[in-house]
């Protein structure tokens, strides 16, 4: 490992799709889901004159980042590959930095402004700076052979308070050293609104090997985290969240749950009420006692225009589609939200510098006020996934929702021999079915980690390139 921070220039970017098809819809929010693209970066990067390659993948996810419904799916993933066209565009462009976070914050604020140009808002504008900061960081690692866990922990990026003036004056190096990974991570498994909750709600079954309802992932898996999906009718919430608990309660193991509003709801008062409607539903006591949080329950137009203590009274309130950059956690917080979510698409840095901001207000305090949730979106296994555990990782995190490898059949679409490659490399983290297809390894809950910690950002092995479709020539 250098004594130094490694310098970087990125030389050039290529970017890749593969189309992947859902086994299950996936409803949340306004939006069910059944198939989308996954992008794939490929860059080549000189760290202190070595030169190495670096990678990062993600779905292309639509009505999440810009939830506008006069846009189609294809409009969102147009946004997104603009977004991440332009963020590779500047990247290569922009020469030899004193490091990987230094090249981050100078270009940071000039791709916003570009995608805001274009109508973009800032989630959107993050998809691309996000993968590009984590094939940076890919490629450093791999040049100074070791670990993210090990590069963060000493600081190899070069982190500082640069985007962050809140944090000045703030020892961030002595929390990077703080920040550490679990062998094992616990799998929340989310529960989509169109989701068979008991086996006999299923009147047509795939068949293909996997579970199609919570009773059958619970048999199969043994998850003790969840995370349900509401909508903001009460009637409705109540009913289906009843037939959740039900399940819940009869198997007699303890559970947690997070409930997921997805920006359904119009204020405050509206959650309150809400809420006070669940409070008051027998069936319902041991589910909301296990609740821990409520992730953005309010639209983002109105989320941070007025304080949401009252909802706070009854259970912390997490922010997420609300993150639209680094300066919100500080924001959220003066309004009562206590919690923030880490999502791989919103950015590497902002969660660690996140986490930073948790543990030192928290050390301030002398108490556990705030909290970060390691929240899911558009990972897939194989390189999404594994940074993404990454991360989660480091900001602390004990469970981590996961999305992909229930909605989706393993690697999806990707050929057996690179689902193979990846099952050879990370043998803790994946099985292999009888028919070749690999899939997460989840053992009573939760996967191991361990072989996470090999040099580069958590991959030990790349996808087959020529099975994929080439967005760009190297740009």
């Amino acid at each position: 490992m250098s004594d130094q921070t490694p310098t970087i220039d990125v030389r050039s970017v290529e970017l890749f799709e593969r189309p992947v098809t859902l086994r299950l819809p996936f409803k949340f929010g306004a939006v069910t889901l059944t198939a989308t693209p996954q992008l794939f970066v490929r860059a080549q990067i000189v760290c202190n004159g070595v030169e190495e390659t670096g990678v990062a993948a993600e779905l292309l996810a639509p009505k999440w980042f810009d939830k506008n419904p006069d846009l189609s799916n294809e409009d969102n993933f147009e946004q997104l590959r603009t977004s991440m066209s332009l963020a590779a565009e500047r990247y290569q462009q922009a020469g030899r930095f004193p490091s990987a976070f230094a090249l981050h914050a100078a270009l940071q604020a000039g791709h916003f402004a570009a995608c805001a140009k274009r109508d973009q808002n800032g989630l959107i504008a993050s998809y691309g700076t996000a993968l590009m900061d984590r094939a940076v960081l890919d490629a450093l690692c791999r040049s100074q052979g070791v670990s993210i866990f090990q590069a963060v922990q000493n600081n190899l990026p070069g982190i500082v308070a640069a985007t962050t003036p809140d944090l000045y004056g703030v020892d961030i190096a002595s929390h990077l050293k703080t920040l550490s990974a679990p062998e094992r991570i616990a799998i929340r498994h989310t529960v989509g609104m169109a989701d068979a909750i008991v086996e006999t709600d299923l009147t047509k079954r795939i068949n293909d090997g996997l579970p199609e309802s919570l009773e059958a992932v619970i048999a199969m898996y043994g998850q003790h985290y969840f995370k349900l999906k509401v909508s903001g009718d009460t009637k409705a919430d109540i009913d289906r969240l009843s037939r959740i608990a039900a399940l819940l309660d009869e198997s007699g193991a303890p559970y947690n749950v997070s409930l997921d509003g997805n920006e359904q709801f119009t204020d405050a008062d509206a959650v309150v009420d809400w809420i006070d409607v669940v409070e008051n539903t027998p069936q319902l006591a041991k589910l909301w006692a296990a609740t821990l949080y409520l992730e953005q329950p309010i639209a983002r137009a109105k989320a941070l225009e007025k304080p949401v203590h009252a909802i706070a009274a009854h259970k912390p309130v997490a922010v997420d589609e609300s993150d639209s950059h680094i300066g919100i956690f500080p924001v959220a917080r003066a309004l009562g939200y206590r919690g923030m979510s880490s999502k791989s698409c919103k950015g590497f840095y902002k969660a660690i510098l996140n986490a930073v901001r948790v543990r030192h207000w928290n050390a301030a305090a002398g108490r556990d006020d705030h909290f970060m949730i390691a929240e899911d979106l558009t990972t897939m296994p194989g390189i999404s996934t594994q940074q993404d555990f990454a991360l989660a990782a480091l900001i602390g995190a004990t469970h981590v929702e996961r999305n992909g490898y229930h909605y989706v059949h393993g690697f999806g679409e990707a050929p057996l021999s690179e689902q193979q490659r990846y099952a050879a490399a990370h043998e803790d983290l994946y099985t292999t079915d009888t028919d070749g297809r690999v899939r997460l390894r989840i053992e009573d809950g939760s996967v191991s980690l361990k072989s996470l910690s090999v040099p580069g950002l958590a991959v030990a092995t790349h996808p087959d390139w020529e099975s994929l479709s080439r967005l760009t020539d190297s740009i």
